[in-house]
């Protein structure tokens, strides 16, 4: 009978008794020291610098630019395919049309897709011949580098300018010890790689210099902040402050970085928001920048609207720039309701586009304003028959639409303008002709003989007197005192006695209480009537009631075809 052989339940596995008594835990130690290398965080230290990250990517950065500004100078090293995606400027700049050395970096194109074609077709093949050739192709890649032009006059704009940039990669894309520039290479010098005298590279050479290339470039780079330290700030002048911290808010959105502006003092964003977008109209780069000026603004809520309640031209442009519908809406309600002020400013302000939306804005809010002005002066009460009221039918109501109706007129036209010192002198001379009664040979005339003469001088002084109606912002003042639900806002109870103490027969206990009544009624219609004219569609509103202090009309609707950028 065979016994089947027994098997032990664990297995151990014995290391030479030297390492296992010395070192009983060598391969956690060890993993664990790999997890420790491995997920080690720089982050604090001083040792540790980034080598390709904004503003400076020394690995894959292909434009460099400069900005210097009173003894101060940030360094910019940035991509190419990100500058034209945000900026027309760099767009059109660094074309093969317009950007300087064209041909050359067609040569370099040309050179590159030659390469690639080689390493396609021979793949590995290409590798080795030129590795026993003793030689490598290195791809000449092209660059493009830009200064701040400060101008020569008072009045110039600081403008970047295209400056010859075209030298080729280092093979290690690293920045070497005391060049001008960020490219690893003079602005126009050649960099090649050290060779021994066999025509082979040289690598003990090559490792020493990209170690020593990598320390220099660290030490380089340490040397170029892009934000001027609180000692260089106390140098620079304001203007030279703001104009570094503009440029590098611009380069900051083009990385999708939040832009440095003030997010307490609204007045101070406001100043800084302004001179950003500035910038990015001079460098076509609005579409990008103006939603974030836009989403900073909007963090201010209340604050917002009140100042642009109290700057509505200013912020009118500040919305247009940034492609704000709500900054542009607001600004454009506050504009439209206190049209004509302004006028002069916004039309040297803003483009015709944005002035004839004001335009077709203001009319329609003028139609608006006839046909309830026409409304209110049609304004009549009845009988309790139905019947109109009429002096015979009832005297004292009608006094009261009377009353209604004139100060109406009142607040709703100009008033009379005092006559001139000619008008004056002619009226004298009337006067005494009249009293001579006599004319230059001596005849007699009436002065009813001539009935058409009465009828032309009846229309010519009724022509006089006519005045023209109030401004928008005059009758938008009008017409919220129609609105209003305060009984005493016009025609209060004090007026009302004094007008019916005019007439001391008609002046009663009872009758004042009848046409305070009457009048009531006329105030309740008319309420009804202006009701459309007291719509707004800003958002300074709490609880559904416009702020305090605004005494012109708001009811303006602004819709999407309203907004210039888009029709533009």
């Amino acid at each position: 009978m065979v016994s089947k052989p027994e098997y032990s339940t664990s297995l151990t596995l014995r290391g030479p008794s030297s390492v296992v008594s010395r070192h009983p835990h060598s391969f956690s130690h060890s993993s664990r020291s790999r997890a420790k290398r491995y997920n080690r965080s720089h982050a604090g230290g001083t040792s540790y610098i980034p080598q390709n990250e904004f503003p400076v990517f020394s690995n894959s950065g292909d434009v460099e630019i400069v900005i210097k500004a009173g003894g101060h100078e940030n360094r910019y090293l940035l991509h190419r395919h990100t500058l034209t995606r945000c900026s027309g400027f760099f767009e059109a700049s660094t074309s093969l049309e317009w950007s300087r050395g064209a041909a050359a970096a067609a040569a370099a194109d040309s050179t590159q897709d030659d390469l690639n074609r080689i390493a396609e077709e021979s793949d590995g093949g290409a590798h080795a011949s030129a590795a026993a050739g003793g030689g490598e192709l290195v791809p000449r890649k092209r660059r493009w580098r830009y200064e701040l032009d400060p101008g020569y006059e008072d009045g110039d704009v600081p403008m970047l300018v295209q400056k010859e940039a075209d030298a080729p990669l280092d093979t290690n894309g690293i920045m070497p010890n005391g060049t001008g520039s960020l490219f690893g290479g003079p602005v126009n010098g050649n960099a090649g790689t050290p060779k021994t005298k066999s025509g082979g590279h040289n690598h003990s050479s090559s490792t020493s210099s990209t170690r020593g290339g990598f320390f220099r470039s660290v030490a380089n780079l340490s040397l170029v902040p892009n934000t001027p330290t609180p000692a260089d700030q106390h140098h620079l002048s304001q203007a030279d402050q703001d104009l570094l911290r503009d440029y590098d808010n611009l380069f900051r959105i083009f990385y999708n970085y939040p832009p440095l502006l003030d997010g307490v003092n609204i007045a101070d964003a406001y100043v800084q928001c302004k001179s950003l977008l500035t910038l990015a109209d001079q460098y076509d780069a609005l579409v990008v920048v103006g939603p974030r000026v836009d989403h900073h603004l909007l963090q201010f809520q209340s604050r917002l609207w009140k100042q642009i309640a109290k700057y509505p031209i200013s912020y009118l442009r500040l919305g247009y720039l940034a492609r704000s519908k709500v900054i542009f809406q607001e600004a454009l309600i506050h504009v439209v309701g206190q049209w004509p002020a302004g006028e002069r400013s916004l039309r040297a302000a803003l483009p015709d586009s944005v002035i004839e939306i004001i335009e077709d804005k203001v009319d329609e809010l003028e139609e608006n304003v006839t046909r309830v002005e026409s409304r209110l002066f049609r304004l009549n009460l009845c009988t309790p028959r139905g019947e109109r009221i009429t002096p015979a039918a009832s005297f004292l109501d009608w006094l009261a639409v009377s009353f209604f109706r004139q100060w109406l007129a009142d607040n709703t036209s100009c008033p009379p303008s005092p006559p001139s010192d000619n008008t004056i002198n002619n009226r004298h001379g009337d006067r005494g002709h009249n009293r001579n009664g006599n004319t230059s040979d001596g005849s007699s005339r009436s002065a009813n003989s001539n009935p058409g003469a009465i009828v032309q001088a009846g229309s010519a002084s009724s022509s006089s007197s006519s005045t023209p109606p109030l401004p928008l912002a005059s009758l938008g003042r009008t017409f919220r005192t129609l609105g209003s639900a305060n009984p005493s806002a016009y025609l209060s109870h004090d007026e009302c006695k004094r007008f019916l103490k005019l007439s001391p027969e008609l002046y009663s206990r009872d009758n004042l209480r009848r046409f305070e009544k009457r009048i009531e009624e006329l105030k309740a219609m008319a309420r009804d009537i202006v009701r459309p004219l007291m719509g707004s569609g800003l958002e300074l509103e709490f609880g559904g009631r416009v702020a305090e202090g605004l005494g012109y009309l708001t009811c303006t609707t602004v819709r999407e075809r309203d907004l210039p950028w888009l029709v533009e």
